[in-house]
């Protein structure tokens, strides 16, 4: 992030608009497509453009498969907990579900 406000840019890369990026892009005269390109491809582009190193994310832990398995085993659980009356553990079970939902949609 250093590197981008190095080169007169506002905000980093990362946080662009697909827009934003097109007009950095164009002012780059070795890339060329940019009309036709996605934010992923921009920002690639752009980066190997300038000299900058990508830094490789990782991502969440699990699949989407896996997370949406334990999902429908805490949804067991909790409904047995809801039929014992637990509502302790229908509350954490429940929580854990939302948070695991989060957790897929940055997965996906």
């Amino acid at each position: 992030m250093a590197e981008d406000k190095k080169d007169g840019l506002k905000k980093p890369l990362d946080k662009m608009t697909v827009k934003e990026l097109k007009e950095v892009a164009l002012e780059i005269p070795e890339i060329t497509g940019v009309h036709g390109m996605n934010k992923s491809d921009l920002l690639s582009a752009i980066k190997a453009a300038k000299g900058i190193e990508e830094e490789v994310k990782k991502k969440g832990s699990g699949t989407v498969r896996e997370v949406k398995r334990k999902i429908k085993t805490l949804k067991i659980k909790q409904k047995e907990a809801a039929g014992e009356k637990n509502s302790k553990l229908a509350t954490i079970c429940r929580r854990r579900i939302s948070r695991l939902k989060k957790k897929s949609r940055k997965v996906a």
